[in-house]
């Protein structure tokens, strides 16, 4: 597989803060509201959210998390609150809520089906936690998503981390947002962690899930993108085209408009 060309790091990081600027002067709004999941993405976002010099709230949201999320989202917050005066940070801790609303539930005889439906409400729950900071304090909720996991493969949660308003870094491959990130001196442990969505509370990484990883699922991306057909992949290569092409497929629901049953005119008569 053959590794894309890496992005002009500094001037990528210039046209997305500028970016920002024009858009929440147009949307006349505050600044911007982030959730912080210890993770390369929401790292990157809120960095370049803090560099508008418009208020930047951090939000840390757990739900029976992993120690190891916490501290990297912790430390990540502390860095960015001493480079930049504008960046303030709360925690909602979601897990009383979670597990009042799983309590409530009927317990599903799908197991599979049952902790995939768990994991999107945690999400969902973060989206709507989000929106109420962003409603008192007239922020923008900025999604944290990457190209890959957006127009890729759909590996979100409707409604959940897909729920933003704006998605600085949704044209960035993930190789791309890792090479902003070390541009902008994101903490090393963030650099070097496994992506994760934390969704399930234990140790999985996105890779574990989505059974490759995001270089090869870049790679894949950009292989449909060029509509030709190669005779000479390799067993993995035509492994990973196979894994790129259903998880795309199934998850077109997510990427796509939402449907809507247009009513013939005469009808409307």
């Amino acid at each position: 597989m053959v590794k894309k060309d890496t992005i002009q790091v500094e001037k990528v990081n210039e046209h997305i803060v500028d970016w920002l600027k024009s858009y929440a002067a147009t949307a006349n709004v505050n600044g911007f509201v982030v959730g912080i999941s210890g993770g390369i993405d929401s790292a990157v976002t809120s960095t370049l959210c803090a560099q508008t010099g418009l208020s930047t709230l951090c939000v840390e949201m757990p739900i029976h998390q992993a120690e190891n999320q916490v501290n990297r989202g912790k430390e990540h917050i502390s860095q960015l609150q001493k480079r930049f005066s504008n960046v303030s940070n709360v925690e909602a801790n979601l897990t009383p809520i979670y597990d009042s609303f799983k309590a409530e539930m009927p317990k599903s005889m799908d197991e599979t089906k049952y902790h995939l439906a768990l994991a999107n409400t945690r999400a969902r729950l973060r989206m709507t936690t989000l929106y109420y900071f962003a409603g008192i304090h007239s922020y923008l909720v900025a999604g944290t998503g990457n190209k890959v996991e957006d127009f890729g493969v759909g590996f979100y949660t409707k409604y959940g981390d897909g729920g933003v308003d704006i998605s600085p870094i949704a044209d960035l491959m993930k190789s791309d947002v890792f090479a902003l990130g070390k541009y902008l001196q994101i903490p090393n442990s963030i650099q070097i962690a496994q992506p994760t969505d934390g969704l399930f509370g234990d140790n999985r990484t996105d890779e574990d899930q989505l059974g490759a990883s995001y270089e090869e699922l870049e790679w894949a991306m950009l292989e449909n993108e060029k509509k030709t057909i190669q005779k000479s992949y390799t067993e993995r290569e035509k492994e990973v085209l196979r894994i790129y092409n259903k998880l795309n497929s199934s998850n077109k629901h997510k990427m796509s408009p939402i449907p809507i049953c247009i009513i013939p005119m005469n009808l409307k008569q």
